[in-house]
C-alpha cells in the first residue's frame, strides 16, 4: 500500500491564521478510477456485505449519488489518495466506469469521514422514497436502486401510518427500526408521544424497550385490538404492569446515577491502566510482583489488556 502524504512529501501546511479552513474545494474534478490509490484495505467480507450490494445496485440504477473525497499525491502528479468512499470505489470499478466526479479535499483527514458519519435514520428515508414516489418514481425501481425488495420499499413507505405527527417530529433523528413503529401503532397518540420521549430520554430505541413501554401502558391509551386473525396478545395484568412500572422506574434511576458518574469514572480508569501499563513495563517491577505478589501481577495484567473503555474500532469506510 502506498505510504500517506506526509510534511515530508511536500504536502503544503495551512496557514496558521486562526481562521477556519474548507476541508475540500469547492468545485469538482473528474478524475479517472485507476488513478486512485485507497488509503486502507477493508475488512475481509466487505465486498459481500449488503451494505455493498446496495452501494452497487445503486449506482448501476441511478448513478454515483455521493462523490469519493480525494487527496493529491504530492509526488506523483496525477495520482490521488482516497479518503472517502472505499467501497464506492470498488463499485465503479466493478461497473467498468473508467472516470468519476471527485470532491479535493485540502487535509489527509480519513478520521472525519469515516468516524463521524451520519447514518441515515428510517424517518427520513421513508421521506426520501415518499418524495421519489411523489415525483412518479415507481416502487420497483427504487427497489432496484436501493437493491430491495418491492415489499421492502411499500412498508418504508408506509412507515409513519398510524404514527402521531409529533411523535414522528420526536423520532425523525433516531435509529428506530420499523418494528419499534408497528409497536407504536398499538398505542394512542398521547401514549405514543409519550413513549419517544422516554426512549429518547433512556436513549434506547431497542424493539425489547418499545414493547416494555406497550405492556406498561393502560388499556385505555391503547388502539383497540382487532379480533380474530392477527389479534394482537393479551394485555397482562394490572399486578404485571405494576411490577413493570416498578422495574422501570428503578431502572431509569439507575440508568442516571450512571450517566452523573460515566465520565470521571471513565477517566479514572483511562488513567489507572495507563499507569499501571507503565508499571508492568519495568521489568524489575514486573519480576518483583511475579516473584511475591503473583495474585497481584496477575490483576494488574488483566488490568494493563482490559478494553472495554477504549475508543472502539473504526468502522467500514464507504
Amino acid at each position: 500500500m502506498t505510504d500517506r502524504p506526509t510534511e515530508s512529501t511536500g504536502k503544503p501546511r495551512r496557514p496558521d491564521d486562526g481562521r477556519v479552513h474548507l476541508a475540500f474545494r469547492q468545485d469538482f474534478i473528474t478524475v479517472p478510477v485507476d488513478a486512485i490509490i485507497p488509503l486502507k484495505n477493508l475488512p475481509a467480507g466487505a465486498f459481500e456485505s449488503r451494505t455493498f450490494a446496495q452501494v452497487l445496485s445503486s449506482i448501476g440504477a441511478i448513478g454515483l449519488v455521493e462523490a469519493p473525497v480525494v487527496l493529491a499525491d504530492p509526488a506523483n502528479p496525477g495520482k490521488y489518495f482516497l479518503l472517502d468512499g472505499h467501497l464506492r470505489l470498488e463499485a465503479l470499478k466493478r461497473l467498468g466506469i473508467g472516470e468519476v466526479e471527485c470532491l479535493l479535499g485540502t487535509e489527509d483527514d480519513t478520521y472525519t469521514y469515516n468516524k463521524r458519519t451520519n447514518r441515515i435514520p428510517p424517518i427520513q428515508e421513508h421521506r426520501m422514497i415518499a418524495r421519489a414516489m411523489a415525483r412518479g418514481v415507481s416502487s420497483a425501481d427504487i427497489a432496484t436502486a436501493l437493491n430491495l425488495q418491492v415489499e421492502s420499499v411499500l412498508r418504508r413507505f408506509r412507515l409513519l401510518e398510524g404514527i402521531s405527527p409529533e411523535a414522528a417530529e420526536l423520532l425523525k433523528d433516531t435509529p428506530c427500526s420499523m418494528k419499534v413503529f408497528d409497536t407504536l401503532r398499538q398505542m394512542s397518540a398521547v401514549r405514543q408521544i409519550e413513549a419517544a420521549d422516554l426512549m429518547i430520554g433512556q436513549n434506547n430505541f431497542a424493539v425489547v424497550f418499545a414493547r416494555a413501554i406497550r405492556a406498561a401502558t393502560p388499556d385505555n391509551q391503547l388502539v383497540t385490538a382487532k379480533k380474530g386473525k392477527g389479534a394482537a396478545a393479551p394485555t397482562p395484568s394490572g399486578q404485571q404492569i405494576a411490577r413493570m412500572e416498578r422495574e422501570l422506574a428503578t431502572l431509569q434511576t439507575q440508568v442516571r446515577s450512571i450517566e452523573d458518574t460515566y465520565g470521571v469514572d471513565n477517566l479514572h480508569l483511562t488513567v489507572v491502566k495507563g499507569y499501571i501499563t507503565k508499571l508492568l513495563s519495568n521489568h524489575r517491577i514486573s519480576r518483583w510482583l511475579n516473584t511475591h505478589r503473583q495474585e497481584y501481577a496477575d490483576e494488574f495484567q488483566n488490568i494493563s489488556q482490559f478494553s472495554a473503555f477504549d475508543a472502539g474500532s473504526e468502522p467500514t469506510p464507504t
